[in-house]
């Protein structure tokens, strides 16, 4: 539904809607919605068999993305890595002490 704070563009046929809020709130989309919004879209190109093929080197470029993260960790990965901080030894920063004093003093070289 259109309001006044929201306008939509409906830039081509074949390419997605783009939603711009200009009361400086994000546009917020489910999972759902945006499940839906990817298949409807899929289905207008899925005729044109060069944006088909866009399509689909792009989706392989940010599934590499994903699996390439070196920072991305499993729930079960990220559980142990706490476990194991807490295990290990603890360090408080001394009173008016700055970041930097305090990693020098564990031995950073910064």
């Amino acid at each position: 539904m259109l309001n006044s704070r929201t306008i939509y563009l409906h830039i081509s046929e074949k390419c997605c809607n783009f939603a711009a809020n200009f009361d400086a709130k994000e546009v917020y989309m489910t999972a759902l919605q945006l499940n839906a919004d990817i298949y409807r879209n899929l289905g207008i190109i899925a005729e044109d068999e060069s944006m088909m093929e866009k399509v689909a080197k792009y989706v392989r470029k940010l599934a590499k993305q994903v699996t390439d993260d070196p920072t991305r960790m499993t729930k079960e990965e990220y559980f142990a890595m706490l476990d194991q901080a807490e295990k290990g030894p603890r360090h408080r920063m001394l009173p008016d002490e700055d970041l930097t004093a305090f990693l020098r003093r564990m031995g950073h070289d910064l």
